[in-house]
């Protein structure tokens, strides 16, 4: 039987009336303020050639892992939903077969943060006032298909539709960065679209590959990366032009946090055995740790913000990483440590007045015991947001209980949607800003905080600490 899809106006508010006063009235200060993204995924060549996306499945399950996962994990084969994303050999009757698929599965995502995604997108971008079933999937495939057949569904439009005001994409080191001069040079994008610096791979001496990377690094800088000196000369050379280019920032995601430097001699000696392929695996980890104490220096000389997000155990199930590469579901979190891990550079670098960094997660159990103390000692230290797995109302909830009392709100970020899925990126930033409202309303109505207090901090939640994280001046 078909069931009518609509958002209640109070979705995600506390069910007493009281609270759920307060937190209404916080939340209309701050729904339709612009969405500051500071770090993502989207790529800029949809925004800087306008392309236009090809139907449901292509835009809305397909790249979402988040969504995928879930649907893989009842038996579904990632194949059947068009994964990998930039598929050539996925037909139109296939994307709509996917479409069913998971719309037949839909009471899956009951209770999780997808559902609200999808609904809000479906709601207030397409319109859509049936629920995802077997019986409305067509239908809704195709309602949606007529509206991406328009001009006002191509990226461009759509960031003005959803009030994006600021958008970091993530680029590799030797990226050309030719879309984002593209979209620079162009001013009828409104949006302010810049790139991150994320070298990870230049940094992962043991993966294969990796000395190819290194010489085309080299061939890139014109410096001489069979040294560590030169290596170290090729990444401040390309930092130095993504900085030109509008980053703010360089993204991190290794297994831990380490950033104990080895000794300079011994770091150039583990290099070289490194490019011979000859040294061990403890060797590779100690010279990774050393690439991540330089990266800090750099970024305490040049003013890029680091955000660090370590600790996930990436493509768990190898033969679906053979089959279909990297970021389809398959990362699964793992605990980390910041104390010691952190220490060899914030011993060097956590008073720089130019260092700043950004530590992310997905294990709860460090934000009240270490990241919050961090953040509240340090003036280099910010607390990232719930990122990936902890996105979740609850899990924000118990994020912002964990860092409040220690780290302070103001050493916060505001949201990061971290997400490709272009789509979701309002909903996401809604969730957020309902939960946030909910939280601060909370502590009003227990006299923990005044009226107008929480109206401060509901809006610099969303304005004011994004910008003063990641040094954004727009």
């Amino acid at each position: 039987m078909t069931q009518p899809l609509t958002l209640h106006p109070d979705r995600l508010f506390p069910a007493e009336p009281q609270t759920r006063a307060v937190a209404r009235k916080l939340y209309e200060q701050v729904k339709d303020l612009p969405i500051i993204s500071p770090h993502g995924h989207v790529p800029p060549a949809w925004i800087a050639d306008d392309i236009p996306f090809k139907n449901p499945t292509d835009l809305l399950l397909t790249p979402d892992h988040y969504v995928n996962r879930i649907l893989h994990g009842q038996g579904v084969d990632l194949g059947a939903l068009g994964v990998p994303v930039g598929r050539t050999d996925f037909t139109e009757e296939q994307a709509r077969e996917a479409w069913r698929i998971f719309s037949s599965h839909y009471e899956l995502f009951r209770g999780t943060p997808m559902k609200y995604w999808m609904e809000m997108e479906l709601v207030d971008i397409f319109g859509i006032d049936v629920r995802p079933s077997a019986e409305t999937a067509d239908e809704i495939y195709d309602a949606i298909n007529a509206k991406l057949a328009t001009d006002a569904f191509k990226p461009r439009a759509l960031l003005d539709t959803f009030n994006i005001s600021f958008l970091a994409t993530t680029d590799d080191p030797l990226d050309d960065l030719e879309h984002h001069a593209k979209l620079a040079g162009d001013d009828s994008v409104a949006t302010t679209i810049v790139p991150t610096f994320r070298p990870d791979k230049y940094l992962e001496a043991g993966r294969a590959g990796w000395t190819d990377l290194i010489d085309a690094l080299g061939a890139k800088t014109g410096e001489d990366t069979t040294t560590f000196a030169g290596w170290v000369a090729a990444m401040e050379n390309r930092r130095q032009f993504f900085k030109s280019m509008g980053a703010v920032s360089s993204d991190h995601a290794h297994v831990d946090l380490g950033t104990e430097p080895l000794p300079r001699e011994e770091a150039e000696a583990v290099y070289a055995a490194a490019r011979r392929g000859e040294a061990s695996s403890l060797a590779t980890a100690a010279l990774r740790r050393t690439f991540m104490f330089e990266m800090a220096r750099m970024a305490s000389e040049d003013g890029l913000v680091m955000t660090l997000h370590p600790a996930v155990y990436r493509d768990h199930h190898q033969a679906t990483f053979e089959k279909f590469g990297a970021d389809v579901g398959g990362d699964i979190p793992i605990a980390f440590e910041t104390v010691d891990a952190l220490h060899p550079m914030l011993n060097a670098f956590g008073t720089n007045p130019n260092f700043r960094v950004i530590i992310f997660g997905q294990d709860e159990t460090v934000y009240s015991r270490e990241v919050g103390p961090l953040a509240g000692f340090y003036p280099s230290v910010y607390v990232g947001p719930p990122w990936w797995f902890i996105d979740a109302p609850d899990a924000i909830m118990r994020w912002r209980s964990s860092v409040t009392e220690y780290g302070t709100f103001y050493k916060t970020t505001g949201f990061v949607d971290d997400t490709r899925a272009f789509m979701s990126i309002p909903a996401r930033h809604d969730l957020a800003r309902r939960v946030d409202s909910s939280y601060l309303a909370n502590l009003v109505v227990q006299h923990r905080l005044e009226i107008d207090e929480a109206e401060e901090l509901a809006n610099a939640f969303v304005v004011d600490l994004p910008k003063k994280a990641f040094n954004i001046t727009v």
